[in-house]
C-alpha cells in the first residue's frame, strides 16, 4: 500500500487527465468510488478505473467522505479555462478551495487525501494545483510532501508550443526503455533581434527565473481566508525588495546588451510600444496565449466573467491616495484614524494583499496594472478571449512590459525611501568599529584575476508529468540558458577588537551608466544587486574570509530550481522537505551573474562587514537558523526574517553626504573593480539524464 505522502504527491501528476487513469512512474491507480466520479464518467468510471487497476503496480484506496466539500464559487471556473490570481473572481475561488483544504483536521491524512482527490476531480486543474501547493506548504502535517516542479506539471507555460507535438510523437512511438533524443528548443523562438527587446529574451524567458517568480508567490500568497497564511514576517517589505532586485538585475542585463535602463510606465493613458508574441499554447485551454501588438493601450475593464470592473480613473485616484500617504508619512484607516507609513505597509498597500490597511482608499494598483495590460486586446470580453501572459504568475516575467510596470511600482517605493519620513543612515549605523576591510577580490579557477565568466549551457527538462494521455516514460526538452563559471570571494579583514560576529554583505553594480559615464550615488544604489549575505566570526587580528559563489543566500541550486525529487524521496531528506519547498522561491543559481559582454564589462564589487549587534534577530523558538539557501528572497519558514536591517541595506535609501559609491566607503567596506566577460560558447549540462543523448 502506498505511503500517504507519496499518494498526495501523485495528485500533481498529469493534471489534465481524469483521476481514473494511472499516475506516476510506478503506474499507480487511485481506487475510486462513486464519490470521485464526474458526470462524464458516471456510467462507466468505476469499470474503467478497475481496468486500469488490473495493470497497476500499486492501488491507492480512497476513503469515502462523510460530508462532501462544497465549492459554490470554485466550480464556476471551467476546467478548460486559465487561472489568474490577479482576477477578483479567481481570488474568491482560490480562497474558497484553500479554506477547504486547510480546514481538514490536522493529521487526518486519509481525509485530506480524499478531500484533495475530490477537489482535483471536480475543479479546474490550475486552480487546484495552486491551492493544493499552498496548502501543502502551510499545513503542519504535510511538510513531508514534495511540491512538484511547476515546469514539469504545466510545461506549456514555459516552453515553445511546437515542442508538444514532437513530445507526444516521442511518447507514442519510442518505448520507455529505449533512449529518447531530447527535443531541441531554439534559443530565439519568440522574435528576432530586429526587435531590440528580444536581446533580453534569454533572461525574460528563462525557465528558472519564471519558476522563481511563481514559487515566490506560492510562499507569499496575497490573499487567503486564513490571514496567518498571508501575514508572514515583513511580507510587504519582501514584496518590495524581491521585485526591486528583479528590476536592478534586469537593468544590469540591459546595459550588458547596449540598452538603456527600463522606462517606467507612469502615464497610464499612453500607447505601449512594446509588443510581445509569446509563442505558448495552453494545454489546459487548448488555445494559444494572446499576443500584444505594438501601440496598444490600457482601456477600462468590464469583464463580468472574472468580476473585473475597474477604470483608469479609479487607478489614478488610488495613485493619488498612495502619493498622499507617502507625502504625509501616514496611512488613513477605514475608521478614520491614521498610522505611520512604513515600507512593509506600503508593500501590502501597493500589491493590495489581504494585509492592506485600507483597500477601499488605496485600491489594487499593482494587481490591476497586470490585468489592464493582460486584457488590452479584449477589455469587455466581447471576443471571449483569455488574458495575456502578464496575468499569470508563472509567465508574467516573459513579457517586456512586466519590467516597465514594475519599474513604476519600484519608483513608488523609492519615493517613500527618499521622503522626509525615512532618514538616511548615520555613520554609526553604517560603520563597524575596529573592523577594517583591507582587500576584496573574486577568483575563478583557471581564470583572470577579478574576472567573472559567463557562458551558455544546454539543459534538459522532463515533460512527461505534464504530458497528458501519453506513455509514462520520460520525454525531455533541451533548452539553452545562461550560466557562469563558479568563483570565490576573498576578503581580507583586520579586527582590532575581540572576537565577534559580523554580517558580510556582498553586492555588485555596473561601473558606468548607459552613457558610459560614472554613476551618481542616488542612481547607482538602485543598480546594486545583492549577491550574498552571511554571518561569520571575526577573530582578533587578521582574517581571510573565503566564500564560494554557490553558497549564496540569494540563490537555490540548479537541482532545486529544476527539482525532480523522485529519486530522493527516502527518509534522509524527508524532514527537510518543508524547508526545501519553502526555499524554492530563491533566485536560480545559474542566473546569479549578469551576462556581461564578450569584450568584458566593468562592474564594481562592494563588500560590507556590518555590526552584528544591529543585524541580529532573536527567533521566537531560540533555534539555530536553517535553510540559509535563498533566505534573502524567501525569508525563513515559520521564523522572522533573518536580518534586522532594512532589506537592501545599505543601499535601500539615499545617502546624506555621498555623491558617488567611492564617497560612501567606510573602513568596514571594500570596493574592487571587476570584469564580467561572456565566453560565447555553449556546453551541455553534465547533470542531463544519461538517457538523453
Amino acid at each position: 500500500m502506498a505511503d500517504v505522502f507519496e499518494s498526495l504527491e501523485l495528485l500533481f501528476d498529469r493534471p489534465n487527465e481524469p483521476l481514473i487513469t494511472p499516475k506516476g512512474e510506478n503506474n499507480s491507480v487511485f481506487q475510486l468510488t462513486e464519490q470521485f466520479l464526474t458526470e462524464d464518467y458516471a456510467n462507466n468510471g468505476i469499470e474503467l478505473n478497475n481496468r486500469f487497476g488490473d495493470d497497476a503496480s500499486e492501488k491507492i484506496p480512497l476513503k469515502n467522505l462523510s460530508k462532501l466539500p462544497e465549492f459554490k464559487i470554485a466550480t464556476q471556473l471551467p476546467k478548460d479555462a486559465e487561472f489568474s490570481l490577479f482576477l477578483p473572481k479567481h481570488q474568491e475561488m482560490a480562497n474558497e478551495l484553500l479554506g477547504v483544504l486547510m480546514d481538514v483536521p490536522e493529521n487526518e491524512l486519509q481525509d485530506l487525501l480524499s478531500t484533495c482527490a475530490f477537489a482535483r476531480v471536480n475543479l479546474n486543474p490550475q486552480l487546484f494545483n495552486y491551492c493544493y501547493s499552498v496548502a501543502l506548504m502551510h499545513r503542519r502535517d504535510t511538510r513531508k510532501v514534495r511540491v512538484k516542479n511547476f515546469a514539469e506539471v504545466f510545461p506549456s507555460k514555459f516552453l515553445d508550443s511546437q515542442v508538444f507535438t514532437q513530445a507526444r510523437e516521442t511518447a507514442a512511438v519510442i518505448p520507455p526503455d529505449v533512449p529518447r533524443i531530447p527535443i531541441i528548443i531554439p534559443r530565439d523562438y519568440t522574435a528576432t533581434d530586429l526587435e531590440e527587446e528580444h536581446r533580453l529574451a534569454y533572461w525574460r524567458e528563462d525557465i528558472g527565473i519564471n519558476l522563481h517568480h511563481y514559487h515566490w508567490h506560492l510562499v507569499y500568497p496575497f490573499t487567503a481566508n486564513d490571514l496567518s497564511i498571508v501575514a508572514k514576517d515583513r511580507r510587504g517589505e519582501l514584496f518590495f525588495y524581491m521585485h526591486q532586485q528583479v528590476i536592478a538585475r534586469f537593468n544590469c542585463e540591459r546595459l550588458c546588451n547596449s540598452l538603456k535602463r527600463v522606462k517606467k510606465f507612469s502615464n497610464w493613458r499612453e500607447p505601449i510600444p512594446e509588443a510581445y508574441f509569446p509563442k505558448l499554447d495552453s494545454l489546459t485551454s487548448s488555445r494559444g496565449w494572446p499576443p500584444r501588438q505594438s501601440g496598444m493601450q490600457w482601456q477600462d475593464l468590464n469583464r463580468a466573467a472574472e468580476g473585473l470592473f475597474v477604470t483608469i480613473d479609479e487607478m489614478e485616484r488610488w495613485r493619488r491616495n498612495v502619493e498622499e500617504a507617502i507625502a504625509t508619512g501616514t496611512v488613513r484607516l477605514p475608521n478614520g484614524q491614521t498610522r505611520p507609513l512604513d515600507i512593509d505597509t506600503l508593500g501590502n498597500m501597493l500589491e493590495s494583499s489581504a494585509l492592506s490597511p485600507n483597500r477601499e482608499l488605496y485600491g489594487s494598483i499593482h494587481n490591476n496594472g497586470h490585468s489592464f495590460t493582460a486584457y488590452m486586446h479584449d477589455p469587455e470580453h466581447r471576443y471571449l478571449e483569455q488574458f495575456g501572459v502578464i496575468a499569470d504568475e508563472a509567465t508574467t516575467m516573459r513579457d517586456p512590459f512586466f519590467y516597465r510596470w514594475h519599474a513604476y511600482i519600484d519608483d513608488v517605493f523609492q519615493k517613500h525611501k527618499e521622503s522626509a519620513y525615512v532618514r538616511p543612515y548615520t555613520r554609526s549605523e553604517l560603520e563597524n568599529q575596529g573592523v577594517q576591510v583591507r582587500s576584496v577580490s573574486v577568483e575563478t579557477p583557471g581564470g583572470q584575476p577579478n574576472t567573472l565568466n559567463t557562458y551558455w549551457m544546454l539543459s534538459d527538462v522532463n515533460l512527461s508529468r505534464g504530458l497528458d494521455f501519453s506513455d509514462n516514460g520520460p520525454v525531455y526538452a533541451r533548452f539553452t540558458h545562461l550560466n557562469y563559471r563558479h568563483f570565490s570571494y576573498r576578503i581580507n579583514v583586520n579586527n582590532t577588537g575581540s572576537s565577534r560576529r559580523t554580517t558580510v554583505r556582498i553586492f555588485i553594480t555596473p561601473k558606468f551608466d548607459e552613457r558610459n559615464v560614472p554613476w551618481i550615488f542616488s542612481d547607482q544604489r538602485k543598480m546594486c544587486i545583492e549577491m550574498d549575505r552571511f554571518v561569520t566570526v571575526l577573530n582578533a587580528g587578521e582574517n581571510n574570509i573565503v566564500r564560494q559563489s554557490t553558497e549564496s543566500s540569494i540563490t537555490i541550486p540548479f537541482e532545486q530550481t529544476f527539482r525532480d525529487l523522485s529519486a530522493q524521496g527516502n527518509d534522509p531528506r524527508r524532514d527537510e522537505l518543508a524547508t526545501f519547498n519553502y526555499c524554492g522561491c530563491g533566485w536560480p543559481q545559474h542566473m546569479l551573474v549578469p551576462k556581461g559582454t564578450e569584450a568584458g564589462m566593468p562592474f564594481q564589487l562592494f563588500v560590507m562587514l556590518s555590526n552584528y549587534d544591529l543585524d541580529r534577530i532573536d527567533q521566537d523558538d531560540g533555534k539555530q537558523l536553517t535553510c540559509v539557501e535563498a533566505s534573502s528572497f524567501c525569508g525563513l519558514k515559520d521564523k522572522k526574517y533573518p536580518d534586522r536591517r532594512a532589506m537592501g541595506f545599505p543601499f535601500d535609501r539615499p545617502s546624506s553626504s555621498a555623491t558617488s559609491l567611492q564617497d560612501f566607503i567606510l573602513p568596514n567596506m571594500g570596493l574592487q573593480d571587476i570584469t564580467i566577460q561572456l565566453q560565447n560558447v555553449t556546453e551541455p549540462n553534465p547533470r542531463n539524464p544519461p538517457m538523453s543523448v
